[in-house]
């Protein structure tokens, strides 16, 4: 593994919200941990490609995203089921699927979720009105993240 790769692997940790990943090849691991605070990696090279090798550059941790600070007790939270890329719609030049006001009935699609290359339809299972979305478009989520609030009908 080359250091534009580890640098890539960095990168992608860092946007997709995991907090550790392990690669272990032919004489070589790596393993980089996230936290809010910092990135931490570990690497373990063989002496001969040790010699040349240059640390890779941690990479900025992802920001919190803002939590809502109003009593929302009465609303139900719509959550991620898995980690990836969060899309409003199905591509720029498409509408949103949802807004704030909108109503929603069970099957509607809220949103997406981009993880390994494949597009996840994010399903409403409430009836309700859309409160607040909670996530920026094209921000990484991690899993059980509060996608929307919803008020329920």
């Amino acid at each position: 593994m080359d250091i534009k790769q580890i640098q890539d692997l960095i990168r992608f940790v860092s946007k997709s919200g995991v907090n550790e990943v392990s690669i272990e090849q032919e004489g070589f691991k790596i393993t980089i941990k996230t936290n809010q605070a910092a990135t931490i990696i570990n690497a373990t090279l063989p002496e001969a490609q040790n010699s040349g090798a240059v640390p890779a550059q941690p990479a900025a941790a992802p920001a919190p995203v803002a939590q809502p600070t109003a009593d929302m007790s009465k609303y139900v939270t719509v959550k991620s089921p898995m980690i990836g890329t969060f899309y409003r719609s199905a591509s720029p030049d498409k509408p949103l699927f949802v807004n704030v006001g909108d109503e929603i009935k069970p099957g509607d699609v809220l949103c997406i979720i981009e993880a390994m290359k494949l597009f996840n339809e994010i399903e409403s299972e409430v009836s309700g009105r859309v409160v607040k979305i909670l996530v920026d478009n094209a921000s990484p989520v991690e899993y059980d993240q509060p996608l929307f609030l919803v008020e329920p009908m």
